[in-house]
């Protein structure tokens, strides 16, 4: 049994979006087929989804190995908690300058970690996927 809301079938527009991950083909016409579901009960939001069909769909120009990780708010939301948990611990700044000093050197410690260490957040393997290696010149 499906659940409406204002009349659409939030089971259609979840397998929908849950489509947009299958490939990058799929994930522009599927983008398109939920827009044309929503217009029948929110116009607007059909207007607003065209218009940002570039930056929606803007995952799909990188390999299918990134997107998940293109998708996820985890990294983002692990830098906001470490950020507010030494904030935390100062409680007073003196003045703007200090804050950012503490923000930048959070935001700054994922960066000098990857670079010492072999974890990354996307492979190596995954990464040449974006720029092939062009073919060496032959002497």
């Amino acid at each position: 049994m499906a659940a409406y809301a204002h009349g659409v079938s939030t089971r259609a527009v979840h397998d929908l979006v849950k489509a947009l991950g299958a490939d990058a083909e799929s994930a522009r016409t599927q983008l398109h087929t939920l827009a044309d579901i929503l217009d029948r009960q929110f116009p607007p939001v059909k207007e607003m989804l065209l218009k940002a069909a570039d930056e929606i769909t803007a995952f799909a120009a990188f390999p299918v190995a990134h997107w998940k990780k293109i998708w996820s708010t985890n990294p983002l939301e692990r830098l906001n908690r470490e950020n507010k948990r030494r904030a935390d611990v100062v409680q007073v700044f003196p003045n703007a300058p200090a804050l950012a000093r503490l923000a930048g050197t959070v935001l700054a410690e994922p960066q000098d970690e990857w670079q010492v260490t072999d974890r990354h957040y996307l492979s190596e393997t995954s990464m040449a996927e974006l720029h092939p290696a062009t073919a060496a010149p032959s002497e």
